[in-house]
């Protein structure tokens, strides 16, 4: 591939003689970059959506696979659908190349293996009802290149999300997302722009498949999981405001459902 942007030099040098008001001010201006380098994008996301929605329409799942920064924001996106959106654990799947432990410590070289993420997404008895998004700043990872190629061979959709052109992840990918960022403030930390883009791109990835899914009504979480007195209360002034009942009233019929959507649906 051409040369990484992500490793390009940063266009800030002497990092270490700037005060915190000059350090903060020149990262907040690069974070701003990233909105419009997605904005690029977008054609490529709605694609990859679409497929998403009509597989998991007829049973499939989504994966997210990645490893470093990358493996942790897939996995985050994954554990945040149940609770946001009541859906099962199993319906998105966010896996890490090290195992769930390399979600709080690197594991030295697990990225490197072209063979470990296809055994990871074994383990799920992955099929070709399924999606599977790579996710790799670099788009070099042989974690999610091995991953990929195993998933096309065996018809299994696949998808990505880089922040460099022409990598061999994006080469791979049925459905390529390229979100190009260009160098990091730190040289090379693509925990940084890197990982801000592809954070946003995954909340648009799983929030517009659980609406089209049918998960938000007007524009409320009516199937949130009720883990937590704020959520709760929240429920209870949705229930309150769709019903148009008094407050006691509303969270008895929350508490007794056991989501907005179902205690709504009871007092028709």
């Amino acid at each position: 591939m051409s040369n990484k942007t992500t490793e390009s030099d940063s266009k800030y040098n002497h990092l270490e003689q700037m005060e915190i008001s000059e350090l903060i001010a020149n990262i907040n201006k690069e974070d701003k970059t990233v909105p419009l380098a997605i904005e690029k994008e977008l054609a490529s996301i709605e694609k990859l959506i679409t497929v998403i929605v009509s597989k998991m329409e007829v049973g499939g799942r989504l994966f997210y696979m990645g490893a470093g920064t990358s493996g942790r924001l897939g996995v985050v996106d994954a554990s945040e659908c149940p609770p946001t959106f009541g859906v099962d654990h199993g319906l998105v799947i966010g896996l890490i190349a090290g195992g769930d432990s390399a979600m709080w410590k690197a594991v030295e070289f697990a990225e490197d293996s072209t063979t470990e993420g296809w055994k990871d997404l074994e383990k799920h008895k992955v099929s070709d009802k399924d999606v599977v998004i790579g996710i790799a700043a670099s788009g070099t990872t042989p974690y999610v290149i091995g991953a990929l190629e195993m998933c096309n061979k065996k018809g299994i959709t696949t998808g990505c999300i880089v922040c460099n052109g022409n990598s061999p992840v994006a080469a791979v990918a049925k459905y390529p997302i390229e979100v190009i960022v260009g160098s990091e403030f730190v040289t090379g930390s693509t925990r940084m722009k890197s990982g801000t883009a592809q954070k946003l791109v995954l909340n648009m990835i799983s929030t517009a498949v659980m609406i089209k899914l049918g998960r938000v009504v007007g524009n409320k979480m009516v199937d949130m999981q009720l883990s937590n007195n704020k959520l709760v209360d929240r429920g209870t002034k949705m229930v309150m405001n769709q019903l148009e009942v008094d407050y006691d009233t509303a969270n008895n019929l929350l508490l007794e459902f056991g989501s907005v959507r179902k205690a709504v649906e009871s007092y028709k």
